[in-house]
């Protein structure tokens, strides 16, 4: 290990095993550890059977923190930095960190893992060619409807963030904004013992969700399918249906160009639509 360098270290986000061979080797050979909270990262450490200094570096120290580490890599220290679960930066403390160190010279070196966002994607079933993650949701009912109706013709799967105090209000902001039969995702507690998928439309999830106070608890990572292309709708139905059909028997893309020449739509337009179907 080279000398003065910060290392972005991704940690469980909620079951321990998840800790990555090369994430606990730095953790071992780092002189110090930022971290969003000691406590917790004590727990953590003590797990793996490491014990380190441990420096505070959470969001109303972190500008401070950042200083601190500076002095620390030019002394020839090494440092990790971590969050309380998941990877550092990432709707997580780390950016002041991460930004004085680069700027002072010094190699942010990412030691990537788990991450709530992705863990949700890969196990959503929502398209995930293309997304957007925004955080956590606004804490107020009038910044949520603002967000809902500024992404309402977004074609891209919308990923966010929520509490388990404020889930159930944010769901109705979204049915109000977005309607009833929106298709989303609510992801919960995951990878922990509870791990729950909720797939299907806004106004049944609310149902179970308000059923079951269990599915109220944890924290939950709410995905939102994206809205129809607008390019759909220069294209009949018959048409990408058409190329569909195709596809059982030819190649994607040699489908898609033999029904442009049969209906005279763009080759390329087929293509994209007739595979957004069939996902």
């Amino acid at each position: 290990m080279a000398e003065n360098q910060l290392y972005v270290v991704a940690t469980p986000i909620g079951n321990l095993a998840d800790i990555t061979i090369r994430a606990q080797e730095v953790l071992e050979m780092v002189d110090i550890i930022a971290a969003e909270d000691t406590r917790h990262t004590k727990r953590l450490l003590n797990h793996l059977g490491i014990q380190k200094p441990l420096l505070a570096a959470h969001d109303h120290n972190e500008a401070f923190a950042a200083g601190t580490i500076v002095e620390k890599l030019q002394s020839g220290m090494n440092v990790a930095l971590v969050s309380d679960a998941g990877t550092p930066l990432i709707a997580d403390p780390g950016f002041h960190v991460a930004k004085e160190v680069a700027d002072a010279g010094f190699d942010v070196i990412p030691v990537p893992g788990a991450c709530a966002v992705i863990t949700a994607l890969c196990a959503a079933a929502l398209p995930t060619d293309r997304f957007i993650f925004d955080g956590f949701l606004p804490a107020k009912t009038s910044g949520r409807k603002q967000y809902f109706a500024s992404v309402k013709n977004e074609e891209r799967t919308l990923v966010v963030y929520e509490s388990p105090h404020r889930i159930l209000e944010s769901l109705k902001d979204l049915q109000n904004e977005l309607g009833e039969d929106k298709e989303i995702v609510v992801a919960r507690e995951l990878t922990k013992t509870f791990e729950t998928f909720l797939r299907g439309t806004v106004v049944s999830i609310l149902a179970t969700m308000e059923a079951d106070s269990n599915q109220q608890r944890g924290e939950f990572v709410v995905m939102i399918r994206g809205a129809l292309a607008k390019k759909k709708l220069d294209v009949p139905q018959d048409a990408i249906d058409l190329v569909v059909l195709l596809s059982e028997e030819l190649p994607m893309k040699k489908a898609a160009a033999l029904a442009a020449k049969h209906t005279g739509f763009k080759k390329n337009q087929l293509y994209q639509l007739a595979l957004e179907q069939k996902e």
